[in-house]
């Protein structure tokens, strides 16, 4: 690849995976400890924030997508950043639509049945930690 394209590419994936590991392994759980914090305002909050996250998830998909094509890069960098955008795309598409329903089930003041489908989210974001890590590193490796 060449070094421009792999720079970005490079600080891209670094920056995404900070991100995630800072919202969805740090804040996520934390927020529901904070006193005066009750499960509708955490969802509320949480909502946002993942809304936010997935935004820019997106806009870095696509940096990363350009750097990665200019660089004509190799076929491992491409497996791996395909596995990211399949692990993205399976969040986004199939997930999270169904996170978002029970939220606002919660949210109207129902009380639904325990769900693991958030439990599939997480999997997913640590499936997409583990693909972005070894992606920056084989992007570091040149």
């Amino acid at each position: 690849m060449n070094e421009a394209p792999v720079a970005v590419a490079t600080a891209v994936i670094f920056l995404w995976l900070g991100m995630v590991l800072a919202i969805s392994f740090l804040e996520a759980p934390l927020k529901f400890r904070a006193p005066g914090v009750t499960i509708p305002i955490g969802l509320g909050i949480g909502r946002i924030v993942f809304r936010a996250l997935n935004r820019a998830e997106i806009a870095l998909t696509l940096v990363a997508l350009v750097a990665i094509t200019v660089g004509r890069p190799p076929g491992s960098v491409v497996a791996l950043f395909a596995a990211v955008v399949v692990i993205l795309a399976g969040q986004l598409i199939a997930v999270r639509p169904r996170l978002n329903r029970r939220s606002d089930r919660v949210l109207a003041g129902e009380n639904p049945p325990r769900s693991t489908v958030h439990l599939y989210y997480v999997a997913l974001e640590a499936a997409k930690v583990l693909a972005l890590a070894a992606l920056g590193i084989r992007l570091l490796a040149g």
